[in-house]
Protein backbone atom coordinates (compact mmCIF):
# COMPACT_ATOMS: atom_id res chain seq x y z
CA UNK A 1 0.00 0.00 0.00
CA UNK A 2 1.28 3.36 -0.87
CA UNK A 3 1.71 6.25 1.37
CA UNK A 4 -0.66 7.76 0.24
CA UNK A 5 -3.19 5.46 -0.13
CA UNK A 6 -2.64 4.65 3.56
CA UNK A 7 -2.65 8.42 4.68
CA UNK A 8 -5.97 8.38 3.04
CA UNK A 9 -7.54 6.23 6.03
CA UNK A 10 -6.01 9.06 8.80
CA UNK A 11 -9.09 11.39 9.81
CA UNK A 12 -9.01 15.01 9.07
CA UNK A 13 -8.17 16.22 12.86
CA UNK A 14 -6.90 14.02 15.89
CA UNK A 15 -9.54 12.33 17.77
CA UNK A 16 -10.68 15.22 20.70
CA UNK A 17 -11.17 14.47 24.15
CA UNK A 18 -14.85 13.82 23.95
CA UNK A 19 -15.12 11.56 21.01
CA UNK A 20 -14.82 7.55 21.49
CA UNK A 21 -11.53 6.16 20.17
CA UNK A 22 -11.92 4.06 17.14
CA UNK A 23 -11.78 0.57 16.80
CA UNK A 24 -8.26 -1.05 17.00
CA UNK A 25 -8.78 -2.09 13.39
CA UNK A 26 -9.55 1.50 12.56
CA UNK A 27 -6.39 2.60 14.50
CA UNK A 28 -4.33 -0.23 13.02
CA UNK A 29 -5.35 1.14 9.42
CA UNK A 30 -3.43 4.34 10.22
CA UNK A 31 -0.12 2.53 10.37
CA UNK A 32 -0.67 0.11 7.83
CA UNK A 33 2.81 1.87 5.93
CA UNK A 34 4.65 1.15 9.16
CA UNK A 35 4.31 -2.45 9.45
CA UNK A 36 6.38 -3.51 5.90
CA UNK A 37 9.77 -5.04 7.35
CA UNK A 38 13.25 -5.57 5.70
CA UNK A 39 15.63 -8.19 5.84
CA UNK A 40 19.47 -6.26 5.84
CA UNK A 41 19.04 -4.20 9.07
CA UNK A 42 17.43 -6.17 11.18
CA UNK A 43 19.51 -9.10 10.78
CA UNK A 44 22.42 -6.51 10.42
CA UNK A 45 21.19 -5.56 13.60
CA UNK A 46 21.22 -8.93 15.71
CA UNK A 47 24.88 -9.85 14.21
CA UNK A 48 26.35 -6.54 15.09
CA UNK A 49 24.60 -7.47 18.88
CA UNK A 50 25.70 -10.48 19.50
CA UNK A 51 29.21 -9.86 18.87
CA UNK A 52 29.21 -7.24 20.89
CA UNK A 53 27.43 -9.09 23.39
CA UNK A 54 31.17 -12.13 22.65
CA UNK A 55 33.37 -9.41 23.73
CA UNK A 56 31.56 -8.43 26.75
CA UNK A 57 31.24 -12.08 27.56
CA UNK A 58 35.04 -12.30 26.72
CA UNK A 59 35.87 -9.46 29.04
CA UNK A 60 33.79 -10.64 31.95
CA UNK A 61 35.44 -13.53 32.15
CA UNK A 62 39.52 -12.04 31.31
CA UNK A 63 39.68 -8.69 32.40
CA UNK A 64 42.86 -8.46 34.22
CA UNK A 65 40.77 -6.43 37.17
CA UNK A 66 37.91 -7.65 39.40
CA UNK A 67 36.75 -4.63 38.74
CA UNK A 68 36.75 -4.44 35.00
CA UNK A 69 35.07 -8.02 34.80
CA UNK A 70 32.22 -6.75 37.39
CA UNK A 71 31.54 -3.91 35.15
CA UNK A 72 31.77 -5.82 31.79
CA UNK A 73 29.58 -8.55 33.31
CA UNK A 74 26.76 -5.44 34.03
CA UNK A 75 27.22 -3.71 30.74
CA UNK A 76 26.63 -7.88 29.23
CA UNK A 77 23.57 -8.00 31.24
CA UNK A 78 22.08 -4.72 29.69
CA UNK A 79 22.99 -6.29 26.28
CA UNK A 80 21.39 -9.64 27.16
CA UNK A 81 18.45 -7.00 27.24
CA UNK A 82 18.80 -5.60 24.16
CA UNK A 83 19.06 -9.21 22.29
CA UNK A 84 16.30 -10.44 23.96
CA UNK A 85 14.23 -7.55 22.59
CA UNK A 86 15.03 -8.36 18.95
CA UNK A 87 14.06 -12.26 19.86
CA UNK A 88 10.28 -10.57 21.21
CA UNK A 89 10.40 -8.57 18.28
CA UNK A 90 10.52 -11.46 16.18
CA UNK A 91 8.59 -13.73 18.21
CA UNK A 92 5.78 -11.48 17.38
CA UNK A 93 6.38 -12.25 13.75
CA UNK A 94 7.54 -8.47 13.30
CA UNK A 95 11.46 -8.58 12.42
CA UNK A 96 11.92 -9.46 9.22
CA UNK A 97 9.10 -10.61 6.60
CA UNK A 98 9.90 -14.23 6.88
CA UNK A 99 7.95 -16.18 9.70
CA UNK A 100 10.62 -19.43 9.71
CA UNK A 101 13.35 -16.95 9.70
CA UNK A 102 11.57 -14.91 12.23
CA UNK A 103 11.27 -18.44 14.53
CA UNK A 104 15.05 -19.07 13.66
CA UNK A 105 16.00 -15.50 14.58
CA UNK A 106 13.71 -15.50 17.41
CA UNK A 107 15.43 -18.87 19.17
CA UNK A 108 18.75 -17.45 18.45
CA UNK A 109 18.57 -13.96 20.39
CA UNK A 110 16.55 -15.43 23.37
CA UNK A 111 19.03 -18.25 23.61
CA UNK A 112 21.58 -15.13 25.97
CA UNK A 113 18.39 -15.09 28.37
CA UNK A 114 17.67 -18.58 28.67
CA UNK A 115 14.26 -17.53 27.75
CA UNK A 116 12.34 -20.40 25.77
CA UNK A 117 10.75 -19.88 22.87
CA UNK A 118 7.59 -21.68 22.56
CA UNK A 119 6.72 -21.08 26.06
CA UNK A 120 7.90 -17.20 25.74
CA UNK A 121 5.12 -16.87 22.49
CA UNK A 122 2.25 -18.77 24.95
CA UNK A 123 2.59 -16.50 27.64
CA UNK A 124 3.97 -13.20 26.27
CA UNK A 125 1.95 -13.24 22.81
CA UNK A 126 -1.30 -15.00 23.62
CA UNK A 127 -2.08 -14.10 27.37
CA UNK A 128 -0.04 -10.29 27.79
CA UNK A 129 -0.81 -9.15 24.47
CA UNK A 130 -4.45 -10.77 24.30
CA UNK A 131 -5.70 -9.43 27.36
CA UNK A 132 -3.79 -6.84 28.97
CA UNK A 133 -4.34 -5.34 32.50
CA UNK A 134 -7.38 -8.35 32.85
CA UNK A 135 -6.60 -9.75 35.82
CA UNK A 136 -6.51 -13.77 36.00
CA UNK A 137 -5.55 -14.09 32.42
CA UNK A 138 -2.49 -11.66 32.08
CA UNK A 139 -0.07 -12.52 34.89
CA UNK A 140 2.38 -9.74 34.58
CA UNK A 141 2.51 -8.11 37.44
CA UNK A 142 -1.36 -8.56 38.32
CA UNK A 143 -1.92 -6.70 41.44
CA UNK A 144 -3.81 -8.51 44.23
CA UNK A 145 -6.66 -7.04 46.35
CA UNK A 146 -7.23 -6.20 49.28
CA UNK A 147 -9.09 -9.55 49.89
CA UNK A 148 -6.65 -11.37 48.03
CA UNK A 149 -3.36 -10.25 50.20
CA UNK A 150 -5.30 -10.76 53.68
CA UNK A 151 -5.65 -14.01 52.74
CA UNK A 152 -2.28 -14.81 52.39
CA UNK A 153 -0.23 -16.38 54.15
CA UNK A 154 2.46 -14.37 56.42
CA UNK A 155 5.30 -15.79 53.94
CA UNK A 156 3.25 -14.96 50.96
CA UNK A 157 3.28 -11.20 51.87
CA UNK A 158 6.26 -10.64 52.95
CA UNK A 159 7.01 -12.08 49.34
CA UNK A 160 4.78 -9.77 47.73
CA UNK A 161 5.80 -6.73 49.59
CA UNK A 162 9.86 -7.76 48.72
CA UNK A 163 8.45 -7.86 44.82
CA UNK A 164 7.16 -4.42 44.78
CA UNK A 165 9.39 -2.65 46.57
CA UNK A 166 10.76 -0.89 44.60
CA UNK A 167 14.69 -3.24 44.35
CA UNK A 168 13.78 -6.57 43.38
CA UNK A 169 12.14 -6.47 40.21
CA UNK A 170 14.91 -9.21 39.53
CA UNK A 171 13.64 -11.43 41.90
CA UNK A 172 9.95 -11.06 40.51
CA UNK A 173 11.21 -11.94 37.10
CA UNK A 174 13.14 -14.80 37.88
CA UNK A 175 11.12 -16.56 40.09
CA UNK A 176 7.17 -15.48 39.01
CA UNK A 177 8.14 -15.44 35.50
CA UNK A 178 11.60 -17.59 34.14
CA UNK A 179 11.28 -20.01 37.03
CA UNK A 180 7.92 -20.83 37.49
CA UNK A 181 6.61 -20.00 33.64
CA UNK A 182 9.22 -21.14 31.42
CA UNK A 183 12.61 -23.17 32.59
CA UNK A 184 11.39 -26.59 32.95
CA UNK A 185 7.95 -25.34 34.38
CA UNK A 186 5.70 -27.79 36.50
CA UNK A 187 2.34 -28.65 35.70
CA UNK A 188 0.91 -26.46 38.10
CA UNK A 189 2.16 -23.66 36.24
CA UNK A 190 1.81 -24.52 32.92
CA UNK A 191 -0.75 -27.36 32.54
CA UNK A 192 0.02 -27.06 28.83
CA UNK A 193 2.62 -29.91 26.72
CA UNK A 194 3.56 -29.67 23.59
CA UNK A 195 6.63 -30.90 22.09
CA UNK A 196 7.97 -27.39 20.96
CA UNK A 197 7.91 -26.67 25.17
CA UNK A 198 9.95 -29.73 25.47
CA UNK A 199 12.41 -29.08 22.64
CA UNK A 200 13.01 -25.10 23.53
CA UNK A 201 13.95 -26.23 27.15
CA UNK A 202 16.63 -28.56 25.88
CA UNK A 203 18.44 -25.79 23.50
CA UNK A 204 18.58 -23.17 26.45
CA UNK A 205 19.97 -25.58 28.70
CA UNK A 206 22.53 -27.23 26.06
CA UNK A 207 23.17 -22.87 25.77
CA UNK A 208 23.32 -22.71 29.50
CA UNK A 209 26.22 -25.51 29.97
CA UNK A 210 27.83 -24.13 26.55
CA UNK A 211 27.90 -20.66 28.44
CA UNK A 212 29.07 -21.84 31.96
CA UNK A 213 31.70 -24.27 30.56
CA UNK A 214 33.43 -20.97 28.56
CA UNK A 215 33.41 -19.59 31.42
CA UNK A 216 35.39 -22.37 33.13
CA UNK A 217 38.03 -22.93 30.40
CA UNK A 218 38.25 -19.03 29.56
CA UNK A 219 39.36 -18.61 33.45
CA UNK A 220 41.37 -21.23 33.10
CA UNK A 221 43.63 -20.37 30.43
CA UNK A 222 43.51 -16.09 31.69
CA UNK A 223 44.65 -17.75 35.21
CA UNK A 224 41.85 -15.91 36.82
CA UNK A 225 39.41 -18.07 39.63
CA UNK A 226 37.02 -19.89 38.22
CA UNK A 227 34.16 -19.08 40.91
CA UNK A 228 35.01 -15.25 40.31
CA UNK A 229 34.44 -15.66 36.65
CA UNK A 230 31.04 -17.63 37.15
CA UNK A 231 30.41 -14.59 39.33
CA UNK A 232 30.84 -11.90 36.46
CA UNK A 233 29.93 -13.74 33.82
CA UNK A 234 27.23 -15.78 34.43
CA UNK A 235 25.85 -14.36 37.81
CA UNK A 236 25.65 -10.89 37.22
CA UNK A 237 24.48 -10.43 33.84
CA UNK A 238 21.85 -12.76 34.27
CA UNK A 239 20.59 -11.00 37.39
CA UNK A 240 20.88 -7.87 35.18
CA UNK A 241 19.07 -9.20 32.71
CA UNK A 242 16.37 -10.56 34.95
CA UNK A 243 15.81 -6.64 37.08
CA UNK A 244 16.28 -5.09 33.62
CA UNK A 245 13.03 -7.09 31.86
CA UNK A 246 11.26 -6.71 35.81
CA UNK A 247 11.57 -3.17 35.81
CA UNK A 248 10.38 -2.75 32.29
CA UNK A 249 7.40 -4.91 32.21
CA UNK A 250 6.48 -3.12 35.32
CA UNK A 251 6.75 0.67 34.88
CA UNK A 252 5.06 -0.46 31.23
CA UNK A 253 1.60 -1.22 32.83
CA UNK A 254 1.72 0.31 36.74
CA UNK A 255 1.01 3.94 36.78
CA UNK A 256 -1.61 5.81 38.78
CA UNK A 257 -3.01 6.80 35.57
CA UNK A 258 -3.37 3.09 34.40
CA UNK A 259 -6.19 0.62 35.63
CA UNK A 260 -6.55 -3.27 35.83
CA UNK A 261 -10.30 -4.87 35.28
CA UNK A 262 -11.22 -8.11 36.32
CA UNK A 263 -14.76 -8.05 34.26
CA UNK A 264 -14.11 -8.15 30.94
CA UNK A 265 -16.61 -6.54 29.65
CA UNK A 266 -15.24 -3.55 31.68
CA UNK A 267 -12.17 -4.27 30.00
CA UNK A 268 -13.26 -4.76 26.64
CA UNK A 269 -15.15 -1.19 26.55
CA UNK A 270 -11.41 0.70 27.97
CA UNK A 271 -9.80 0.26 24.70
CA UNK A 272 -7.15 -1.77 26.57
CA UNK A 273 -4.88 -2.02 23.45
CA UNK A 274 -4.22 1.90 24.02
CA UNK A 275 -5.26 2.53 27.53
CA UNK A 276 -3.37 -0.03 29.63
CA UNK A 277 -0.02 1.13 28.52
CA UNK A 278 2.72 3.98 29.55
CA UNK A 279 4.81 5.55 27.11
CA UNK A 280 8.09 6.03 28.69
CA UNK A 281 10.24 8.65 27.38
CA UNK A 282 13.87 9.42 28.39
CA UNK A 283 16.96 12.26 27.09
CA UNK A 284 19.84 11.56 25.27
CA UNK A 285 18.39 9.09 23.01
CA UNK A 286 17.99 6.64 25.90
CA UNK A 287 15.20 4.93 24.47
CA UNK A 288 17.27 3.45 21.53
CA UNK A 289 19.60 1.91 23.57
CA UNK A 290 16.69 -0.38 24.09
CA UNK A 291 15.55 -0.62 20.67
CA UNK A 292 12.60 1.61 21.45
CA UNK A 293 10.44 -1.00 23.35
CA UNK A 294 9.64 1.95 25.59
CA UNK A 295 7.60 3.31 23.01
CA UNK A 296 4.99 0.34 24.07
CA UNK A 297 1.62 1.88 23.27
CA UNK A 298 2.57 1.24 19.57
CA UNK A 299 3.74 -1.88 20.26
CA UNK A 300 0.39 -3.22 22.20
CA UNK A 301 -1.65 -1.68 19.43
CA UNK A 302 -0.02 -3.34 16.93
CA UNK A 303 2.84 -6.05 18.13
CA UNK A 304 3.97 -6.47 14.30
CA UNK A 305 5.47 -3.06 13.71
CA UNK A 306 9.01 -3.83 13.76
CA UNK A 307 11.37 -2.33 16.64
CA UNK A 308 13.00 0.06 14.16
CA UNK A 309 9.26 2.00 13.20
CA UNK A 310 8.45 2.39 16.82
CA UNK A 311 8.68 5.58 17.29
CA UNK A 312 7.39 6.95 14.42
CA UNK A 313 3.99 4.90 15.40
CA UNK A 314 4.52 5.96 18.45
CA UNK A 315 4.68 9.82 17.61
CA UNK A 316 1.63 8.93 14.72
CA UNK A 317 -0.70 7.99 17.71
CA UNK A 318 -0.06 10.67 20.02
CA UNK A 319 -0.64 13.26 17.21
CA UNK A 320 -4.28 11.58 16.27
CA UNK A 321 -5.09 10.65 19.78
CA UNK A 322 -4.34 13.50 21.72
CA UNK A 323 -4.34 12.96 26.08
CA UNK A 324 -5.88 9.52 25.47
CA UNK A 325 -2.13 7.72 26.20
CA UNK A 326 -0.09 7.67 29.29
CA UNK A 327 2.72 9.43 28.47
CA UNK A 328 5.43 9.74 31.58
CA UNK A 329 9.40 11.10 31.41
CA UNK A 330 11.06 8.61 33.37
CA UNK A 331 12.13 9.86 36.52
CA UNK A 332 13.72 8.37 39.90
CA UNK A 333 11.10 10.64 41.85
CA UNK A 334 8.33 9.38 39.68
CA UNK A 335 9.50 5.93 39.70
CA UNK A 336 9.74 5.80 43.77
CA UNK A 337 5.75 7.38 44.13
CA UNK A 338 4.86 5.01 41.81
CA UNK A 339 6.48 1.95 43.83
CA UNK A 340 4.56 3.67 47.13
CA UNK A 341 1.51 4.16 45.41
CA UNK A 342 0.67 0.93 43.56
CA UNK A 343 0.89 -1.88 45.53
CA UNK A 344 -2.83 -3.45 45.93
CA UNK A 345 -5.32 -2.69 43.75
CA UNK A 346 -9.00 -2.62 44.31
CA UNK A 347 -11.03 -3.70 41.08
CA UNK A 348 -14.22 -2.47 41.98
CA UNK A 349 -13.66 1.54 42.55
CA UNK A 350 -10.28 0.75 40.09
CA UNK A 351 -8.28 2.32 42.89
CA UNK A 352 -4.92 1.79 43.66
CA UNK A 353 -3.79 1.34 47.33
CA UNK A 354 -1.09 0.89 49.32
CA UNK A 355 -0.47 -2.31 51.42
CA UNK A 356 -2.54 -1.45 54.60
CA UNK A 357 -5.57 -0.81 52.19
CA UNK A 358 -5.35 3.31 52.05
CA UNK A 359 -6.30 4.59 48.56
CA UNK A 360 -3.53 6.57 46.65
CA UNK A 361 -5.62 7.55 43.32
CA UNK A 362 -9.11 8.58 43.00
CA UNK A 363 -12.28 6.27 42.69
CA UNK A 364 -13.05 5.58 38.87
CA UNK A 365 -11.10 8.09 37.77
Amino acid sequence: MSQTQTNAALPAQPIADGQAIPTRKVLRSWLLDLSTRGYVYPIALLIIDLIIYGFLLYFAITAPHWALRLLSGLVMGFWIGRIFIIGHDACHQAYTPNKTLNKVLGRIAFLVSLSPYSLWDVGHNVMHHGFTNLKGVDFVWEPKSREEYAAMTPFQQRMERLYRNGWSAWLYYMVEIWWKKMFWPNKKTQPARRPSFFWDNVLVSVYAVLWIGAIIIGANAAGVNVLSALFTAFVVPFVFWNGMIGIVVYMHHTHEQIKWYDVKTEWTAASPFVTTTVHLTFPLRIGALVHHIMEHTAHHLDATIPLYKLKQTQHRLEEMLPNRIVVQPFSLKWYWRTVGMCQLYDFRTQQWLKFDGTPTTPANA
